[in-house]
């Protein structure tokens, strides 16, 4: 990536890129920068779920959404960058023989904490306290509770 890599877990890098592009070198350039993306004052996040790692599609899946949850709850403590979350090695199929099973819901999310715990900004002094790890959103995590 062309971004600098911030954090890593067993199953999860994640690389940081600025928002600024850098100026286009060579003689066909005009000189002009290029902006890379529309938003720059709030952390932009993406997810990188190879095909190779995750076979099927309903578990590709289900780790974005983990992705996007995890990254939403620490979304006031994350920098103005782009940040992109990526999968670098699969989740063993024998230790998860369901596609989605609730232990590996809860060693994605388990992990996916670690790695942005490693980088986010402390939470200043002061305020509602440190988060270590943010309080689960059930429906964003695909957790549901029964109905009373």
């Amino acid at each position: 990536m062309a971004g600098g890599t911030v954090s890593r877990t067993p199953h999860f890098v994640l690389h940081r890129a600025a928002f600024e592009a850098s100026p286009p070198a060579g003689p066909e350039s005009d000189g002009q920068r290029k902006v890379l993306f529309a938003v720059h004052d709030e952390p932009w996040i993406g997810a990188v779920v190879p095909k190779r790692h995750a076979k099927r599609a309903v578990t590709r899946n289900g780790i974005k959404r983990q992705i996007y949850a995890v990254s939403a709850a620490f979304e006031a403590r994350l920098p103005k960058a782009a940040l992109v979350v990526r999968l670098r090695l699969d989740f063993a199929r024998k230790d998860f023989p369901s596609a989605w099973s609730q232990p590996l819901k809860a060693s994605v999310r388990g992990e996916l904490l670690q790695l942005f715990d490693k980088f986010v900004i402390p939470a200043k002094a002061g305020t509602q306290g440190s988060l270590s790890a943010p309080d689960v959103i059930p429906a964003q995590a695909g957790i549901h509770k029964p109905s009373r």
